[in-house]
């Protein structure tokens, strides 16, 4: 199959936006989370291309008050068009979430509550920069109902911080990971990027010393990537920069998995580690970011935030000006939609579920597509466990190029 050759029903935001009846069969049978995408940031990060904007950036066009206003008004009308499946996940994301404060949080949390209302046992998690955190905040969230902490910490080294344009100081974020524990949250992730120019092996090796002290569930660890529009895009490309290295990023990454699967926490998807679950832990793996792996459903409320309910995706206006007008207006502020076609699915199934350590299941490739997964296997990048395809060591850090050879 060739996985470039569909072009999915696209729909422009000049069209009011409904789902089709067919997308919303099924809706709560399937895993349903809520994302929702704070936009907000106190400064902009030079590798970053998220739709975030700083206080300057927005001068008085917007605000966390509109953008909250807009946002519980999305949440009720997503919940009158979908039936108000009650949310297993939320995931608060940015942005800067945290910017919030604890009670800022806490009003998203309850936005949530009235229009949807968790299931039991919910996973809920926001995304905090170190800096702006405190345990008076941790404790806040617990109190709130939140299960979970996302804190960014990117490196221990000074100088690499520096470089990503980062505010928080190095033993920042492992002091709020102990803080959030202390506070009551069992499932704590530390994020690191790796391969930023500059970047030496003691300064990876610092970075998971510092992460291990800390004493968390869950870390997801990312190469650096450049991405175009960017700060660091423009520094590389005039040459004040060298771009990230493919065999240093392997490298890289082959030390990460290493000293975190010494450490206990085993990766479940190839930038994410999770500890064993337990009795008194549970499920330590990210259960939202499961959602997506594993073709769940979920809605994206606030500016630019992406969804996917029953094969339709849309994705929402990007400004949190624009954002809260439209909602202003009792309209659902979507910027354009495409409808998914079964080969689609297809493509965005094997390219997610061949990333987890459960693996792609052989039931779901066509007879040339099980061929390619045997040329694989043969190559060493993947071995067959329980009639699924998984990715071997090196496998992983090849995971795009075997994911191709899959498809074509």
């Amino acid at each position: 199959m060739n996985a470039t050759s569909t072009t999915p029903t696209r729909q422009s935001e000049a069209t009011p936006f409904a789902l089709p009846a067919r997308s919303l069969e099924g809706v709560g049978k399937r895993p349903f989370g809520i994302y929702i995408h704070v936009p907000f940031c106190a400064t902009r990060c030079g590798y970053c291309d998220f739709n975030t904007y700083t206080a300057g950036e927005l001068g008085t066009s917007a605000s966390p008050q509109s953008w909250l206003e807009g946002l519980r008004r999305e949440l009720d009308l997503a919940a009158e068009m979908t039936g108000a499946p009650a949310a297993k996940t939320v995931f608060v994301g940015g942005g800067t979430p945290s910017l919030l404060g604890g009670d800022g949080l806490s009003d998203v949390l309850s936005a949530v509550r009235s229009s949807f209302g968790l299931a039991s046992g919910a996973e809920v998690t926001t995304e905090s920069n170190p800096e702006s955190t405190s345990p008076e905040f941790f404790d806040a969230l617990r109190s709130a109902g939140f299960t979970r902490i996302s804190l960014g910490m990117q490196s221990a080294a000074q100088h690499v911080l520096k470089i990503l344009d980062r505010t928080h100081t190095p033993g920042r974020a492992v002091a709020a990971a102990k803080e959030a524990r202390a506070a009551g949250f069992s499932h704590v992730n530390l994020d690191l990027i790796y391969g930023t120019p500059g970047e030496r092996d003691q300064d990876l090796d610092a970075s998971l010393d510092a992460v291990l002290s800390a004493d968390v569930d869950h870390v997801s660890a990312y190469a650096l990537i450049v991405e175009d529009g960017t700060a660091m895009a423009r520094k590389v490309r005039r040459g004040e920069l060298p771009a990230p290295d493919d065999d240093v990023l392997a490298s890289r990454y082959e030390r990460i998995d290493s000293r975190l699967s010494e450490a206990g926490l085993h990766w479940y998807e190839v930038s994410n580690w999770a500890k064993a679950e337990t009795a008194d832990s549970g499920d330590t793996r990210c259960r939202h970011n499961l959602g997506y792996w594993d073709g769940g459903d979920w809605w994206g409320a606030g500016p630019g935030a992406h969804s996917h309910v029953g094969g339709v995706r849309w994705w929402n206006v990007k400004h949190p000006a624009r954002y809260a007008e439209q909602l202003a207006l009792g309209e659902l502020p979507v910027g354009g939609s495409e409808d998914l076609t079964a080969e689609d699915e297809h493509m965005e199934r094997v390219m997610l579920t061949a990333r987890l350590r459960t693996g792609l299941p052989l039931s779901e490739l066509s007879a040339s597509e099980r061929l390619s997964a045997e040329q694989v296997v043969v190559d060493g990048l993947a071995v067959i466990e329980n009639d699924h395809v998984v990715l071997t060591d090196r496998g992983r850090l090849l995971a795009d190029a075997v994911i191709r050879t899959i498809l074509t």
